[in-house]
């Protein structure tokens, strides 16, 4: 792309202010610039006002899950199911790992972060220990397709080369960069990082599908053979990955998606609800419920949407397939955003200065036809790190290991 070209896309967007700076700039920072804007997809911006609005939520109505006392009466033949799948190959494993440790304390991605007390324990390491776990029932590898970002991609593969894949078989693990979008002000304008780049940031876990195509990695995923995915997030330590219980059970009730639910321990936990939107399964934001749905009953007097995903789902490669180039909804961050003012100096913000854009794996489950809510024990499998202290930190996260036996 040359300048007439990044102008005109510029312009069409809205964003002519990213050439500013450039007859300051050297030749390579010129190129580097240049390629940005042509790689950089400026739409999300083209809908700015509408996304401020937020999107209209259909009719919500409660969703019956799959309990914990359903699944232990048929727990052998889920099992059984789940790790037949496994044993011919037809379950791969998704880590969405293209997050920052920056809550915790550190400019690190968070899945190299240290949570041992008495000796080095990685959050990839208890991550890849849980997979290990169904590895070793099954007698067979599981393919581990591993989403890093721009901002750690070179960091993580070079940790997980350093520590040898904690024993992971390093034939089985892919990795594949997620897709970035643009940050901007208040008022949709992009914010540059330098004179030379523009802030860009993940687009977060809804993309993950479409960028494993762009990496050639799902094709080589599909031709492997394999037929479903299970989808993980980095930050929560104890969760069972390619689950033969949880495989089986989607699987055995004949549906093209699964999603792990826990009890929620109080109604206004910072966690999405399953429900029904419109008649299909979906996932409702918590700060998306309003009170008459967090004080809502069922039949039995207990809370009507009492259930919560902890980022842990199961989809059918097929149908995966037929949704890939959907357009998710587009979801809209406040954030403190790093930027360049108009002397061309570094700030960097003590509050939310912008927006940043993201589309979300949850969403994907409205699109996929069928879904089975599977309910797990939460003190055994959700320990998410998302807070160096406090709720859902390092702190509670390790206390929760400890109490499944797991050394740290």
């Amino acid at each position: 792309m040359n300048f007439g070209q990044a102008l005109e896309k510029l312009k069409a967007a809205g964003q002519e202010h990213a050439l500013k700076y450039y007859d300051e700039l050297t030749d390579e920072q010129r190129e580097s610039l240049l390629a940005q804007i042509e790689e950089t997809d400026f739409s999300v911006l083209a809908s700015f006002e509408k996304n401020k609005e937020g999107a209209q939520r259909g009719k919500i109505t409660p969703l019956s899950v799959m309990q914990l006392s359903q699944i232990k009466e048929r727990k052998e033949e889920f099992d059984q199911i789940g790790l037949d799948a496994i044993k011919k190959g037809k379950v791969g494993a998704v880590l969405l790992a293209g997050g920052m440790g920056t809550r915790l304390g550190t400019d690190d991605p968070k899945g190299v972060y240290n949570i041992g007390i008495t000796k080095e324990v990685y959050i990839f390491q208890r991550l890849i220990e849980n997979l290990f776990d169904v590895v070793n029932r099954a007698g067979a590898w599981i393919p581990l397709y591993i989403m890093t970002s721009d901002k750690n991609h070179e960091t993580t593969v070079r940790f997980l080369e350093e520590h040898d894949y904690f024993g992971y078989n390093n034939e089985y693990v892919s990795f594949f960069m997620q897709e970035m979008a643009p940050g901007c002000d208040f008022n949709g304008k992009v914010y540059m990082e330098e004179k030379w780049k523009i802030s860009i940031s993940p687009n977060g876990s809804g993309g993950w599908y479409s960028s494993m195509h762009k990496w050639g990695v799902a094709e080589k995923m599909m031709k492997d053979g394999v037929e479903w995915l299970n989808v993980f997030a980095v930050d929560n330590v104890l969760q069972r990955i390619a689950d033969p219980c949880f495989v089986g059970a989607v699987l055995a009730n004949g549906c093209t998606s699964g999603a792990k639910v826990v009890r929620k321990c109080a109604p206004d936990e910072r966690i999405g609800v399953i429900c029904l939107e419109d008649g299909k399964t979906s996932i409702v934001e918590y700060y998306e419920l309003t009170d008459e749905l967090m004080n809502a009953k069922d039949e039995n007097g207990d809370p009507a949407y009492y259930f919560g995903v902890i980022l842990n789902y199961l989809f059918k490669v097929e149908e995966l397939e037929k949704i890939r180039d959907k357009n998710l909804p587009l979801h809209m961050a406040e954030k403190k955003i790093p930027y360049l003012n108009g002397k061309g100096e570094k700030v960097k913000p003590e509050v939310p200065n912008g927006y940043k854009f993201e589309q979300l794996v949850l969403d994907m489950v409205r699109e996929m036809g069928s879904c089975i809510p599977f309910e797990v024990v939460r003190n055994k499998e959700f320990a998410p790190i998302k807070n160096a202290t406090g709720i859902d930190s390092v702190e509670s996260a390790r206390k929760l290991c400890q109490e499944n036996g797991i050394e740290l």
